[in-house]
């Protein structure tokens, strides 16, 4: 698939903040099955975006500006050639130990009730790696609602678990506490999803998970919609958690009242032959 991708994140303050400092986790790296074409990021006050890769690898612009800000606009934009590989993730270079995505952090430990889902999906399973994923993955569907609005980028695997409901970023965080538990490497991943019945527009981006299996490398896994990630997917950015590969971080000094506002547009693009 072509997808062009338009993905505004504007603030705006009741009072104006003295000074903005962000982080930006926006810009996609090309797989195998993934070409950016282009892509580009601005800003809507005069800065200096300072670029650089994190230790997950992921392309980070930073930036800060000074106030007074009554508001500020983030645009990151782009054209990506997709290919489905039924979810396996090959050609880009790994810049950390593998036993580093058996890590647990706040967001992704596990409790008694995620083990043992984990434990019963294994044994159910048998000893196939991507069959014991999978049933994960649908174990963790059959269990949980999406609604949104219920949890927040804090909540952690085991409050969503026992909740019973949340958004895919809770999918994603449950999945992985799962797999870590049971020996197998896991990691977040960040991006977009195509919607054909969402063309108007989209107020967050996606998250999945990716599980480490031999013989295929890294293996993408949505529990949130029960897939293997297909062409319809962008991946962006990955790391232990939310936090490590969320597409916006950032503070404000001074300034109250702050409101943010996401869209994002997720298109298919035609190829035009000149």
């Amino acid at each position: 698939m072509r997808l062009r991708i338009h993905h505004e994140t504007a603030y705006r303050y009741g009072s104006p903040a003295n000074r903005a400092i962000q982080i930006l986790r926006l810009t996609p790296r090309g797989h195998n099955s993934q070409f950016v074409v282009n892509w580009r990021i601005d800003v809507d006050r005069d800065c200096r975006l300072d670029t650089s890769h994190d230790p997950f690898g992921n392309l980070v612009h930073s930036f800060t500006v000074e106030g007074p800000l009554d508001g500020l606009t983030i645009v990151a934009e782009g054209l990506v050639e997709t290919q489905d590989s039924h979810g396996i993730v090959q050609g880009q270079v790994e810049r950390l130990p593998m036993p580093v995505y058996l890590r647990d952090t706040s967001l992704t430990r596990s409790d008694a009730a995620i083990r043992q889902l984990a434990e019963i999906a294994r044994d159910a399973a048998g000893p196939d790696v991507v069959s014991i994923l999978h049933a994960i993955m649908n174990h963790i569907r059959d269990r949980l609602e999406f609604v949104v609005n219920v949890t927040d980028p804090g909540t952690s695997a085991i409050e969503a678990f026992s909740l019973g409901h949340g958004v895919c970023q809770d999918f994603a965080h449950i999945f992985i506490a799962a797999a870590r538990h049971i020996g197998i490497p896991a990691r977040y991943v960040s991006g977009y999803l195509f919607h054909a019945d969402k063309l108007d527009g989209q107020d967050a981006g996606h998250a999945w998970a990716e599980a480490l299996v031999d013989g295929l490398g890294w293996v993408a896994f949505d529990p949130a919609n029960g897939i293997s990630a297909t062409d319809a997917y962008v991946r962006v950015a990955v790391g232990l958690d939310y936090l490590s590969a969320a597409p916006v971080r950032g503070t404000r000094y001074g300034g109250a009242d702050e409101d943010l506002g996401v869209r994002i547009l997720v298109h298919e693009s035609t190829r035009v032959s000149g």
